[in-house]
């Protein structure tokens, strides 16, 4: 199970990062906002792909809220997600990480909105 809090309105969790090539620290948490809205895996500012130093995999063409279509830099992560490493997408984009459905598919999402609640997500 992947836990989290309801923080100003936002239903948040943590996912750890697995940084290849540094010994030092190997796992970077990094705290997402869950967007249903967002119907891919993950986003995070281009800041935070640049120190992470994320792999690039090429830039693919993604549609908007509003219907519009850019195109954005696509790159690869190993995330920890439910206690097993994972691959996923990652686009280079916005300002705060998002975590969107793709990542949540076979899973339940529970989120209790009041400032404080609980955000679980169970495999089903």
């Amino acid at each position: 199970m992947i836990s989290g809090i309801v923080a100003n309105g936002h239903p948040i969790i943590t996912i750890p990062f697995r940084i290849p090539n540094r010994a030092d620290f190997p796992i970077e948490f990094i705290e997402f906002v869950v967007d249903t809205g967002f119907t891919d895996e993950l986003c995070l500012p281009p800041e935070a792909v640049a120190l992470l130093n994320l792999p690039f995999r090429y830039d693919m063409r993604a549609n908007l809220a509003d219907n519009s279509q850019v195109m954005l830099p696509l790159h690869k992560a190993i995330i920890i997600w439910n206690g097993e490493e994972r691959e996923t997408r990652v686009f280079a984009t916005g300002r705060r990480p998002l975590v969107g459905t793709a990542l949540l598919d076979s899973h339940e999402l529970v989120i209790q909105f009041t400032e404080g609640g609980l955000v679980t997500i169970d495999e089903l």
